[in-house]
């Protein structure tokens, strides 16, 4: 986002936090997929006959043996195929057969206003269901799901929430094919998880989690999901884990940076239509939500074998907290701030009168009544430079390490006010105002 718009972005419980945008769920319009699939023969050669030298063609006899070719017969063709069997079973295979029919696709259904203008009215009919336009719900997306619980007939499953985000109605489609309607049980957009619950007298299989603490980086992962939607629904890519807590940055829906998030790494193939599917070991068991990948750098390089899951443990822990309450939630300081990198160095100093050894840390706009900053003692143009002893370089940080502790948590915090360094403790209650941020460019501009 343009620091130069004044605008004032909330990072509370509400906050879009969506990682790198590959794999997104596999998009459709009216029923009909946007992507067109090539499928090309690997076949390599040059067009216009002969090996090309600096643009001529040329051939070279030398050294052929010019024997004749057998003239014999052609009738005897008796070639067959040996009754060799090769027994092609392994732990991947069982681990997939223990895990695919947990397996499902999530379909995010969006309203459409369908325009009056139709193919009909080109033509003259002007009856009155097309006079009017409409709202029809039609496929906007596809994802992919798990099915972790059973209780009763009601089958629960957790995908990625911007796999389901913006969704007017959900759909799911179970690996034998067959559609039942979704309801959204919660969904927490920090962490990028959710949870629906269908009518599950159909789902026999139910996947377990592992500990994803216990994995091991160069040990084999294997990827299933719906990669460009249900028509490739279940499909089994094989990798290995590529790093066991890997920091990767994460976004809001405007682009702007909110935090960042502590995943897993793997090569396996990991493509649009993934988002929401697992990441199991040759156990069979669930060790992450594939979530995103990186597809090219900065630069615009393209990169591959850069896949990301939401490590299971806390998947398990997040997805707990969505049943039982349908948020997630977390605690706050109550307070609006700006980053002190976008406050300029003259106002650093004749406003917020900090010593020049001071150059990273976060501005307090305001303190909400009887939130646990104000209760602390924090007031307008206070730096908050720790928290629980971590140092704070920007809002992202202070989000991140927020969010690690508890409700009803005591923190103690450093800050400098009026230019002089305090120490002070803060509780975080839940009746706590929601924790908020601004990306202005100055100070005073929220004077």
């Amino acid at each position: 986002m343009d620091n130069n718009n004044n605008q004032n972005n909330q990072a509370n419980d509400n906050n879009q936090a969506t990682p790198t945008p590959e794999p997104q769920p596999r998009k459709r319009r009216g029923g009909i997929t946007l992507t067109k699939v090539a499928v090309t023969a690997a076949v390599a050669g040059l067009l216009g006959g002969g090996v090309a030298y600096g643009g001529i063609s040329y051939i070279n006899n030398s050294g052929i043996n010019d024997t004749a070719v057998p003239s014999g017969s052609n009738s005897t063709g008796n070639t067959k195929t040996s009754n060799v069997t090769v027994n092609v079973s392994s732990q991947s295979t069982k681990a997939f057969n223990q895990v695919k029919g947990a397996m499902v696709s999530v379909v995010n259904l969006q309203k459409q206003n369908s325009s009056s203008n139709t193919l009909g009215q080109l033509f003259g009919d002007n009856s009155s269901s097309s006079a009017k336009s409409k709202s029809e719900l039609e496929e906007a997306s596809e994802g992919s799901g798990v099915v972790y619980k059973k209780d009763g007939s009601t089958a629960y499953i957790v995908t990625n929430n911007h796999v389901v985000s913006g969704s007017s109605a959900l759909r799911v489609v179970t690996s034998s094919g067959k559609q039942l309607q979704a309801k959204l049980v919660g969904k927490d957009s920090v962490t990028d998880l959710a949870v629906l619950k269908v009518n599950g007298a159909d789902l026999k299989t139910v996947a377990s989690f592992g500990d994803s603490d216990k994995i091991k980086v160069g040990e084999t992962a294997l990827a299933i999901g719906s990669p460009l939607g249900s028509q490739y629904a279940t499909s089994l890519t094989e990798g290995i884990i590529s790093a066991k807590k890997r920091t990767i940055e994460t976004t809001n829906s405007a682009g702007t940076q909110t935090g960042n998030a502590t995943v897993i790494q793997t090569d396996a193939a990991i493509n649009p239509g993934n988002s929401g599917g697992a990441l199991i070991n040759v156990g069979g068991q669930v060790v992450g939500i594939t979530s995103s990948k990186i597809a090219s750098d900065a630069e615009g390089t393209s990169v591959e074998g850069m896949g990301f899951a939401i490590p299971s443990n806390e998947v398990v822990n997040i997805i707990n907290q969505l049943v039982k309450k349908g948020k997630v939630v977390r605690p706050a300081l109550g307070i609006t701030y700006v980053d002190l990198a976008n406050v300029s160095s003259s106002q650093q100093k004749s406003v917020l009168k900090l010593p020049t050894s001071v150059d990273a840390g976060v501005v307090v706009m305001s303190a909400s009544s009887g939130s646990p900053a104000k209760k602390a003692g924090l007031s307008k143009y206070d730096v908050i430079t720790e928290l629980g002893g971590h140092k704070i370089s920007d809002q992202a940080t202070l989000r991140d390490i927020l969010y690690k502790y508890k409700l009803n948590d005591t923190v103690s915090m450093t800050y400098y006010h009026n230019g002089k360094k305090q120490t002070t403790k803060v509780k975080l209650t839940e009746s706590s105002s929601q924790l908020k941020s601004t990306t202005n460019t100055t100070a005073n501009s929220e004077s």
